[in-house]
């Protein structure tokens, strides 16, 4: 079913269609401010990844703004909702591949970051990732950190979504204020395990999230990577879940982590301060499934986002 199908209910507001981030008052900031970064031209597998910011724009509508997290006496629910927060859209960049594109996403991810409180970027391939973190962090790099979320270390050599992390370390990121989540077997090689360990980074392979639950895990890497004191980029892969719920992403595995765990970490990044950029990567909208689960579950993410900041 379509969205423009969508039944409507005046008493269930629905997520999405959020107003233009030009359309804030002077002096005004937002709390959340979406960036579509479409990038997909230096992909090392064939991906439709620049129709996904579009398809998850439509994907929001599905969903409902209100928060059920908070229980009371006898179970009911204390809701909250989103639309206490101001939520933005910026539009999306423009030919965001290459070194002139990668440009303009630093200047649209600046110019948004400074008028709200967390920038949630909408890719497009991995390769968002590095113009993302580097718009938002500017002259700060030197204190920031990253985590990511992703099956894969993301440290070959050249351009592509496959070396966001080796190119932000080349940038002056420190490497022991990295965290990478939920690394797997047989999808890495052993050079790069080595790169990761010679630049001091913090690797959670997979198999650690059996014995130790998601919040656990990722408030440990926040503190890892809020070490330095300056801004946190959290990189949300979503090849890091199962294939099962992720068969957009090109290279998403059977064995990988669930959709709630994935959720869990995209709130707690949200109600981290210190957390002032997210994105979403590697889901190709063009490959999903018939019922679009990858889609939703990213949709879903930003709205967990969304609902840590709400929640600080």
């Amino acid at each position: 079913m379509g969205t423009a199908a969508l039944p409507n209910d005046p008493l269930w507001p629905r997520a999405g269609d959020w107003p233009p981030l030009d359309g804030l008052a002077a002096g005004e900031r937002a709390d959340l401010a979406l960036l579509g970064v479409p990038a997909f031209r230096t992909s090392l597998s064939p991906t439709g990844a620049h129709e996904t910011p579009a398809a998850i724009r439509a994907a929001l509508r599905r969903y409902s703004p209100a928060i059920m997290a908070d229980r009371g006496v006898g179970g009911r629910a204390d809701a909250r909702s989103l639309d206490e927060l101001v939520l933005v859209d910026a539009g999306d960049v423009a030919e965001p591949d290459g070194a002139e594109g990668e440009w303009r996403v630093r200047a649209a991810v600046a110019a948004a970051s400074a008028r709200s409180r967390v920038v949630v970027a909408l890719g497009g391939d991995n390769s968002l990732t590095s113009p993302v973190a580097l718009g938002v962090w500017g002259e700060r790099l030197p204190t920031a950190g990253l985590i990511t979320l992703d099956a894969h270390y993301d440290l070959r050599d050249g351009v592509s979504n496959g070396s966001p992390v080796r190119r932000l370390l080349e940038a002056g990121l420190d490497g022991r204020r990295i965290v990478q989540i939920g690394i797997a077997d047989f999808v890495n090689s052993r050079e790069y395990a080595d790169r990761a360990r010679d630049a001091g980074i913090t690797v959670v392979h997979r198999d650690e999230l059996h014995r130790r639950p998601m919040a656990d895990v990722f408030a440990e890497a926040l503190e890892i990577a809020g070490a330095g004191g300056g801004p946190i980029h959290v990189d949300l892969d979503v090849d890091v879940c199962d294939r099962a719920v992720a068969p957009g992403c090109p290279a998403s595995v059977p064995g990988g982590i669930s959709a709630h765990e994935l959720r869990q970490a995209a709130r707690a990044a949200g109600g981290d301060p210190r957390v002032e950029s997210v994105d979403l990567a590697e889901v190709d909208a063009t490959a999903d499934a018939p019922d679009g689960r990858t889609v939703r579950l990213a949709a879903l993410c930003v709205l967990e986002v969304a609902a840590g900041v709400a929640l600080r």
